[in-house]
């Protein structure tokens, strides 16, 4: 499972600056990755509607609480399957052939999901837009670590400029899927998305044959006498899912579980694994251990953020007060409200790390404040609890409080996971960091449950005082993580 770095030279000179300051490759990631979100956001903008609402309203009228599980473990599985998608990359394809066949893959779910109705569309839909997310997502953001230097001062900046193309795409995509969802079905905004992604793809192509070398490279080339072996492997997993899927064992209703505990043990199994190679040096090891409480704090945060996808969905269609002069908006369009924000500040405080240089705090800190932030914009939902409908503005408030705490710690996590690679697991690594994304993914369809309408303060409270205490928490362990980190900041 071992793999060779993404080389330790950069693809680019440190002196390349030809775009906005950074080396020109991020240009065409931007654009990737801009279309592959437009594609993914817009099609999540409206899933959940469309599992839960009635046969009357064009949804399939599976059960709201449910729903919402499905929707968290689904999300989940994008992340888990990160893992392939690096492996594939590292031992057999290269990034670029993992990512262009990923994209393929989305493109071909979204119109799974726009002509093949019911249940069978929507199986067959998420599975490859989850597979080719997977493998798109820790491609795209490795091959962007491998432009800078480890101590670069721009990378936390380039990591938010990147991060801005992911949520002008995130913007775009609800907008466009909630708009046709509501007037003209939801198979019409599930195309959209498909030729969102066919247009990235289409651009993406074009540019192909300029990349790096760097690029294209198999770090640590599968030997051919072992592929069959790892074929055999491969099968095996896949029988003992289907057999699991077929027997009932994992269905429906404990999916979300299921899907838990495989991230879980993944994260176990990939720890483990690095931490006994014999490729990973004392420093290497004392990195890796200082990213555990990372990893931590990360699945904590997103499993709050990403109930933008299953609670407060829900909320927007229910509790929100949508009228705009007499007009109501879509519900789906609420889930562009955090991307407006993030394309606002991305550039705010990726110009002000760069400024800051050697002086901005520690990447623990900023973890820190992140989750505290998280935390604090759900107690923010505790004046507005009780009968009545909530005022759109309101919401955006706490939207915004969900914005910055992104903003300090999404960029900044998938940054330092560059950092604190071991060479040997460059790639692995950040699907290690996905599959933190995964676990807290799955936990907010989750968590969602637990919410009561009717007495909404118990999950208010619970859920952003837990937050907050494990900021608190990582604060005063942030001085023992410097020190594991062994230079990286």
């Amino acid at each position: 499972m071992s793999t060779t770095h993404l080389s330790n030279p950069p693809v680019t000179t440190p002196g390349d600056t030809s775009f906005f300051g950074h080396p020109k490759m991020l240009a065409s990631l931007f654009s990737v990755e801009m279309w592959e979100r437009f594609s993914f956001y817009g099609m999540q903008g409206i899933l959940l509607y469309y599992m839960y609402f009635t046969a009357a309203e064009g949804g399939l009228g599976i059960e709201q609480g449910l729903a919402a599980g499905l929707v968290g473990a689904y999300g989940g599985g994008v992340y888990l399957s990160t893992i392939l998608g690096a492996w594939l990359a590292d031992r057999v394809f290269g990034s670029e052939k993992v990512l262009f066949g990923s994209a393929i893959l989305i493109m071909a779910g979204h119109i799974g999901l726009a002509l093949v109705p019911g249940i069978p569309g929507l199986i067959a839909g998420l599975v490859l837009v989850g597979v080719g997310s997977g493998g798109l997502k820790a491609n795209a953001t490795a091959l962007v670590g491998s432009l800078y230097r480890e101590k670069d001062e721009r990378r936390d900046a380039g990591f938010s400029i990147f991060y801005m193309g992911i949520n002008a795409g995130a913007l775009i995509g609800p907008l466009v899927t909630g708009w046709l969802q509501e007037s003209h079905g939801f198979h019409w905004g599930f195309g959209a998305a498909a030729v969102g992604m066919a247009v990235g793809l289409a651009v993406y192509a074009r540019g192909r044959k300029n990349l790096p070398e760097e690029a294209h490279r198999v770090h640590n080339p599968l030997p051919a006498a072992e592929r069959s072996k790892y074929g055999l492997r491969f099968a095996a997993i896949a029988a003992v899912i289907a057999v699991l899927l077929a027997t009932g064992i994992v269905n429906a209703e404990n999916l979300a579980m299921s899907m838990a505990y495989a991230a879980i043990g993944a994260s176990v199994l990939y720890f483990a694994l690095i931490f006994s190679s014999k490729k990973v040096n004392g420093t290497e090891r004392r990195r890796v251990a200082a990213f555990i409480p990372l990893y931590i704090a990360s699945a904590a945060f997103w499993a709050l953020f990403q109930q933008q996808f299953t609670f407060i969905a829900v909320y927007s269609e229910e509790k929100l007060d949508r009228n705009l002069f007499g007009w109501e908006m879509p519900a789906a369009w609420v889930q562009s409200i955090n991307p407006v924000f993030i394309i606002i500040f991305a550039g705010v405080m990726a110009a002000l790390w760069t400024r800051l240089g050697r002086r901005q705090p520690g990447s623990a800190l900023k973890f820190s404040v992140g989750l505290f932030v998280m935390g604090l914009a759900f107690l923010a939902f505790i004046p507005l609890a009780g009968d009545g409908k909530t005022p759109l503005l309101a919401l955006v408030g706490i939207l915004f409080l969900f914005t910055l705490a992104e903003l300090f710690l999404s960029p900044i996590g998938l940054s330092v996971t560059t950092k604190l690679a071991p060479k040997a697991f460059h790639t692995q690594m950040v699907a290690l960091f996905f599959l933190s994304v995964s676990l807290g993914t799955t936990l907010a369809g989750m968590l969602s449950g637990l919410y009561n309408p009717d007495d909404e303060l118990p999950y208010f409270i619970g859920i952003g005082g837990t937050a907050m205490l494990l900021a608190v928490g990582l604060v005063a362990a942030s001085p023992a993580i410097r020190k594991l980190m062994g230079g990286v900041r």
